[in-house]
């Protein structure tokens, strides 16, 4: 920042921005959470969601896609912000107001080594263990976010390998809304939105040798600018 610009204010007190990073995959038919162990004082070793300090010429949105990077070795990923947190004393380190984003990635397609570097592990939503600070309100917040997303937009894809059978897209949906979803109703729902290209190819993992399928975005992208509802449930 110039001097100029700096000069246009009074002094005031010093504060901190922050972006933590609720990071979702989703693997054997449970969406799960990317975590670490804290590696700073104060709270070292407890476990935590993966963020950083804002630098003071970089845009948040930019330093959540560097933690993500950095965590991950992966970019160009769905991500949104969720909500910001600004309780006076959240963190007892200094006053610190945190920036929360979600993102969503494929489980199978990030750098196992840097993951494993920065001492993160993924955990099944229903398994967690306790979080610092306000972590565990960020998840739950993004969680219901996620919900409500899905519900109108197929995001879900992103969190699915690029081919996939419509159970397993069941599964994740089932996963997301955290309730089971009748297997009939759900294949027609999705199908009637024609944003599925149907394989040749079958899951040879599956018992029937189910179909696979593929995400049309071309016809996603011509539906969305028309304001079509994406509803899956």
């Amino acid at each position: 920042m110039s001097g100029d610009l700096k000069d246009f204010y009074a002094p005031q007190d010093k504060m901190y921005v922050a972006t933590d990073c609720i990071i979702f995959g989703f693997e054997d038919g449970q969406l799960k959470l990317l975590v670490f162990k804290r590696r700073v004082e104060p709270l070292k070793g407890e476990w935590s969601l993966i963020g950083s300090f804002v630098k003071i010429d970089e845009d948040v949105e930019a330093a959540a896609q560097r933690v993500l990077e950095e965590i991950t070795g992966l970019k160009n990923i769905f991500m949104e912000q969720s909500r910001s947190y600004g309780a006076a004393h959240r963190d007892p380190g200094y006053r610190c107001i945190s920036i929360a984003q979600y993102a969503l990635i494929r489980i199978n397609d990030y750098d196992k080594e840097l993951v494993e570097k920065h001492g993160a592990h993924w955990y099944e939503i229903d398994e967690l263990p306790n979080l610092v600070l306000d972590h565990n309100q960020m998840v739950e917040d993004a969680l219901d976010k996620l919900k409500q997303k899905a519900r109108y937009q197929p995001i879900g894809f992103e969190l699915l390998p690029e081919k996939f059978t419509i159970p397993q897209l069941q599964q994740l949906y089932e996963a997301i809304y955290q309730k089971e979803l009748d297997a009939r109703n759900f294949r027609k729902k999705v199908l009637s939105h024609n944003v599925l290209i149907k394989l040749e190819e079958k899951d040879k993992t599956s018992r029937r040798g189910a179909f696979l399928y593929k995400f049309d975005h071309r016809t996603y992208q011509k539906l969305l600018k028309s304001g079509y509802n994406f509803e899956m449930s």
